[in-house]
């Protein structure tokens, strides 16, 4: 059987961050000449039962509240099937205006995340927003799926706030640990930011050891045909603190950060960089894995 070609796999919600997932995944799937699969989740949300009342009401008040409550059950489900349709033909439209060549859509029921990872093996790449439906407005919180989707995912993460823009750079936040190698292979094979601007900044590492090692990515970034800034910064402060900074400084379109390792999340991974600078962003964040 002929192996499906790997696809841009964009998550929308209706929340006030879908456009920008839409125009993101649309950017991501030009620039990497790939299909793009919408897919918007039916998620069950509780039900508060008749069955709770039962000690207080009468038998026959009981099964006609209980008949009530699921006739508004199946309205409420068939206007989520109507809700889910409409958002989907909307962020097709959206995605097509924006770029994207080959826009299919894919509505179904359960939780968003568990969707993702049965999606995984024909995912090039993901994008989710910020900020769901449950955070309505609350751009610096987290979505309250995405520290459960990074950690369940071997596939990278493109994350967008309430807005997206091209970028015309991106930062490559290194320190010289494998995972910022593994960043920096993927980058280079990666082709999605081939030609643009690299700014590659290391924090709080200043000894030989580290230093060779960036001096030695830079010259790699730099043989693959990449236009590197190279920045050492100190280590005033944290880590997040001073890439907001630079990011700030420089006008940083989007920021590229390699993830913890699956064996440690439980102990890391709230207090991790990886998640702070995920909540603090101003700019879209690649999560690569």
């Amino acid at each position: 059987m002929e192996q499906k070609e790997e696809q841009i796999i964009a998550s929308v919600d209706g929340s006030v961050g879908s456009l920008a997932v839409c125009e993101a995944a649309a950017w991501v799937a030009s620039r990497l000449d790939r299909s793009l699969l919408l897919l918007h989740t039916l998620e069950r949300r509780q039900q508060h039962g008749a069955d709770d009342w039962s000690g207080a009401i009468g038998l026959g008040a009981q099964s006609e509240l209980l008949e009530r409550m699921a006739q508004l059950d199946q309205e409420r489900g068939r206007l989520a099937m109507q809700y889910g349709k409409t958002l989907l033909t909307e962020a097709e439209s959206r995605a097509l205006a924006y770029g994207a060549l080959n826009v299919e859509t894919l509505l179904r029921h359960g939780d968003f995340v568990e969707a993702l990872v049965e999606l995984e093996a024909q995912a090039r790449l993901m994008v989710v927003g910020k900020v769901g439906t449950d955070h309505a407005g609350e751009f610096t919180a987290l979505g309250s799926h995405i520290e459960s989707l990074i950690r369940q995912v071997h596939t990278s993460i493109l994350i967008t706030g309430a807005q997206f823009t091209p970028p015309q750079s991106f930062m490559l936040a290194y320190d010289g640990r494998d995972t910022a190698e593994r960043s920096l292979d993927r980058i280079i094979k990666g082709g999605l930011l081939t030609g643009l601007p690299c700014h590659l900044v290391m924090v709080g590492h200043d000894d030989a050891a580290h230093t060779d090692k960036f001096e030695a990515a830079t010259l790699r970034l730099k043989s693959e045909g990449y236009e590197v800034a190279a920045s050492l910064i100190e280590g005033s402060g944290s880590v997040t603190d001073s890439l907001l900074n630079y990011q700030r400084d420089n006008d940083i379109g989007l920021l590229i950060m390699g993830a913890f390792a699956h064996s440690k999340v439980r102990h890391l991974f709230l207090g991790s960089n990886t998640i702070r600078m995920i909540q603090s962003s101003l700019s879209p964040l690649i999560v690569l894995r």
